[in-house]
This record gives C-alpha cells, structure tokens and sequence, in this order.
C-alpha cells in the first residue's frame, strides 16, 4: 500500500518528474488535466452573455484581447510570440485564420478567461478586469471568425 506513494516521492526526488516546457507529458497527465477541466467547468458551459454581441462590445473585446490576450495567443494573421513558442502547453491561437475557439460555448471561454487554468501559463483575470470585460473579450472570441468589418483589424501589434 505505501510502495506506490514511495515510488512516486523517489520519482520526484530524483528527477523524474518533467518540469521543463519542453519535456513531454507523463502517461495520462493530457486526459487527467483535460477531464479536470471539464469537471470544473461543467456548470458554466451552458452559461450564456448577459451582455449583446453588438459591435460596440465587440470593439470593447478586440480591445480587451490586444491588452491583455494577444502577446500569448497572438495577433490576427500573424505568427506567435517568440515567448509562446517555449511554452507549455503552447497557448492556441484565437483569432482567424488560426482560431480555436469559436466552436467553444461562450460560458467556457468566459470560464477559462475568469479562472485562467492551472500549470498552463494561462492566467486568471478575475482579479484585473471587471465581469463586463471578461464578457466582451469572451464574445469577440466567440464570433472571431464573423466580426464587423474593422473589428478584427483593430486587433495590432
């Protein structure tokens, strides 16, 4: 009974344990991560905007995104950060021709945003942007792939 938790301190102690960005995941660690996610989540899926989806919160999004989004996930046609390329997971691109995200329901995004998700570099923002901006930047994500014209060209370096 204690040789399994033994095994897995001296796995630890040893330096087996993969730390480094570039190290591959350990068997299972994907799916574990991946089903913890959505078990925390799962109350929010269904979760709709309490805000419209109209251009002026559209705007408010794109503007959110390239404050505080964009120097990880990137900016629209363009390549990734240098910086996002040593990390792990390395984050996704949200925004056209790349997005990722539009398929996700909005209470996920806002979700992920509000929360951000533990060992992924994926910060939380709970504690720096207000309800209504995390909506906004949660919309625009949403409908990244069929904003008004000029909305997602607001989105530069």
């Amino acid at each position: 009974m204690l040789t399994p938790i033994i095994a897995a301190w001296l796995f630890v102690l040893l330096g087996g344990m993969p730390v480094a960005t570039k190290s591959a995941p350990l068997p299972m660690e994907r799916y574990l991560a991946k089903t913890a996610l959505h078990a925390a989540m799962r109350g929010e899926l269904n979760r709709t905007a309490p805000i419209t989806a109209d251009e002026v919160n559209l705007r408010a999004g794109a503007r959110v995104y390239t404050r505080n989004c964009a120097g990880c996930h990137g900016f629209a046609g363009e390549a990734e950060a240098a910086f996002a390329k040593g990390m792990f997971p390395p984050p996704p691109q949200l925004l056209p021709p790349k997005a990722c995200v539009t398929d996700d329901p909005v209470g996920e995004t806002y979700w992920k945003v509000k929360n951000g998700i533990r060992l992924t570099g994926m910060p939380g923002f709970v504690d720096s942007l207000s309800d209504t901006e995390i909506w906004q930047v949660s919309l625009f994500l949403l409908h990244a792939k069929q904003l008004p014209p000029g909305v997602l060209e607001s989105v530069k370096p």
